[in-house]
């Protein structure tokens, strides 16, 4: 890794084209990716370089791929900061698609700033892999043929979250239910996803209170003080990275975490808010997120979390193995189709597409849905449980609930 890019990502404020991955006259492929990299979202962008380093190193290790009958695809990874703004998302995407003549687009952490790059996406016909934004809108109604999403999205997570609260119903009988999400859709498709999760299990319960404050929202102290009036036995919470550290510590002073449950099923367990809030993280939270650096204890993810560390010098948030997963997912896919050149041959090889991620339990493999284009994947759920081998957070997920994908489809949809 150059020193300029090291410095790129030592900087919060550092917004420049990145460039990854093979010189331009040498790449086989060319890759638009596009994240947040300052600000609240930030985090997610530099922890996605790193793990995008990784990818392409590992590619690069890779032997003769004998469906091409040449060398592992040499890829350049193009990477542009989209300050999680829709509208710049687009731009970007355009950008990509006209002047750098891309391949493929990449990224995005923002569910708003993707459904608008999936239409640059749908309009160019370029082919668009999404590895972190997760409102399921992307793969029902905004679906198109060119986008492919490489990590769970809302549905997956509420499906699985609706799973674990049935359970609990009946160890520790709730009934009223809050929900506090950001006011965009991606908080939108949590609350929705979840109630007809619910609904298609027969869990009872009764809607206390729903909420639903900005994105980067400063302050919570009125939907904290709103929770508090509600008096719900559990809150489901909707928000992820710098928002949900926020909204812990302001929840932390009033002590809402000891007068109701308290639950996130899709980024609650990412260790960006472990780290964060080190020794202040609350236990006994229900939390899950799309990777975990401790769960599975497998080689493959140990050696992951190992890589990543080595490289950051720090552990990887949830980010950062979407990122590796999508590099992966491109490789695999022009390794399998001979190249760039045929693009149905591309999408047929995404549809048919099967990966070994750091994320799977052993005896399984990550595998694409041909019709929905959506990343099957098992979900892990857990509670905070003290665990300093991750410093420096102070605590991590423990007691997890493994939900595979065929389970989850089998009830509630």
């Amino acid at each position: 890794m150059g020193v300029w890019l090291l410095a790129a990502l030592a900087t919060p404020q550092a917004a420049a084209r990145i460039e990854l991955g093979a010189p331009r006259d040498q790449a086989d492929v060319v890759v638009g990716c596009m994240f947040p990299m300052t600000g609240r979202g930030g985090l997610y962008g530099r922890d996605s370089v790193v793990a995008i380093e990784l990818a392409l190193a590992e590619i690069a290790r890779r032997p003769r791929a004998p469906a091409s009958r040449s060398g592992a695809p040499r890829l350049r990874v193009l990477v542009e900061d989209t300050k999680s703004k829709p509208s710049l998302g687009a731009l970007i995407a355009q950008g990509f698609v006209e002047r750098d003549r891309v391949h493929f687009l990449c990224g995005v952490v923002s569910s708003a700033v993707a459904l608008a790059v999936t239409e640059v996406a749908r309009r160019t016909r370029t082919i668009f892999i999404g590895t972190d934004h997760a409102s399921s809108r992307l793969t029902e109604e905004a679906l198109h043929r060119y986008y492919f999403r490489v990590t769970n999205n809302t549905r997956q997570s509420m499906e699985a979250g609706a799973r674990y609260l049935q359970a609990l119903q009946r160890r520790t009988p709730w009934r009223r239910i809050a929900f506090i999400g950001p006011d965009y859709d991606y908080g939108y498709r949590q609350w929705l996803d979840l109630r007809q999760a619910l609904d298609a299990l027969g869990v009872g319960y009764a809607v206390a209170a729903v909420l639903w404050p900005k994105l980067f929202e400063p302050d919570y102290s009125r939907y904290i003080a709103a929770l508090l009036e509600a008096k719900p036995d559990l809150v489901v919470n909707g928000h992820w990275g710098g928002d949900l550290v926020a909204f812990i510590q302001q929840a932390k002073t009033v002590r809402l975490f000891e007068k109701m449950q308290f639950a996130n099923f899709d980024a609650g367990g990412n260790y960006e808010v472990m780290a964060a809030l080190g020794a202040g993280m609350p236990t006994g939270l229900i939390l899950s997120a799309r990777h975990h650096n401790n769960w599975p204890d497998t080689e493959a993810n140990r050696r992951f979390v190992r890589g990543f560390h080595a490289l950051a010098g720090r552990y990887p948030s949830y980010a950062a193995q979407g990122a590796y997963t999508g590099i992966l997912a491109i490789a695999e896919a022009v390794s399998r189709a001979g190249g760039v050149g045929d693009k149905e041959r591309l999408i047929a090889a995404l549809e048919g597409l099967r990966l070994q991620l750091p994320e799977d339990p052993e005896g399984f493999a990550s595998y694409m849905d041909p019709a929905t284009h959506q990343m099957q994947q098992t979900i892990a759920i857990g509670e905070v449980v003290p665990d300093e081998r991750f410093p420096p957070a102070k605590a991590m997920l423990g007691r997890f609930k493994v939900y595979p994908p065929e389970a989850l489809r089998a009830g509630a949809r």
